[in-house]
């Protein structure tokens, strides 16, 4: 990178699960520095959509989290297109019901354009009242100019992913992602020395899944981050 990411001499560590709210993570960020973003937010509409009357038996991991609004993630994708450098890559997860009720009203006025969709089969069966779940979806936008050359370097990741989630990584979280395809993806789209940042990290598997590859993650999650920071000035 050319430049320090941060603004006004504040700093945060990178290669860390940082215990903090991702719109103060973003906040610190100068604009156009970061070469890729992870965004999985915690959705609250197929909940409220569907009424389930047993939250608390069936999903209690799930309605613990945070729930984000509508207007929240809103503002999620608006910094990340700020921060993220011309012609880098979003990867936003989806599920089903959001990927059906559709996204476009999220990324208006924004610079970022859809460009493609990834879909992990997970390889185990959810919840559904009629076809169950057995798939989530990888949105991938890209920040103007939208390009593939020289952005996007790899063609060899199908767009439908086979990966299970290890029983270790649903120990640690509700909803673990698969880290393979996280990395195949950070690799594409990333050189050497860039920065990923994912300001809702959950059970932190983007940064499992950039370990040894020369890149650095910036990373945070209110509830299952261990690092207790705040933006500081460097040398403080």
């Amino acid at each position: 990178m050319n430049k320090h990411p941060f603004r006004e001499g504040y700093d945060l560590p990178l290669g860390r699960d940082l215990l903090l709210d991702g719109k103060e993570l973003l906040a610190a960020l100068h604009d156009e520095v970061i070469a890729v973003g992870f965004f999985d937010p915690q959705y609250r509409g197929i909940l409220d959509r569907q009424h389930y009357g047993n939250e608390g038996e069936r999903q209690r991991r799930r309605v613990e989290l945070p729930q984000m609004s509508t207007e929240t993630i809103a503002s999620f994708l608006a910094e990340l297109g700020r921060v993220l450098i011309p012609s880098g890559h979003l990867f936003l997860w989806l599920d089903k019901f959001h990927l059906c009720e559709g996204t476009a009203p999220w990324f208006e006025g924004l610079p970022l354009t859809v460009v493609d969709l990834v879909t992990w089969d997970k390889g185990k069966i959810g919840m559904g009242y009629r076809t169950r779940r057995t798939a989530e979806y990888l949105l991938v936008l890209q920040k103007e100019p939208c390009r593939a050359k020289g952005a996007w370097t790899r063609h060899d990741i199908p767009d439908v992913w086979h990966e299970k989630a290890t029983a270790e990584a649903h120990l640690r979280h509700a909803h673990p992602k698969p880290i393979e395809l996280q990395r195949a993806l950070l690799l594409s789209t990333t050189s050497p020395g860039e920065v990923v940042v994912d300001p809702a990290a959950g059970s932190f598997s983007v940064l499992e899944a950039i370990k040894g590859t020369n890149r650095d993650f910036l990373g945070c999650d209110l509830v299952t981050g261990t690092t207790e920071v705040g933006p500081r000035k460097r040398g403080a």
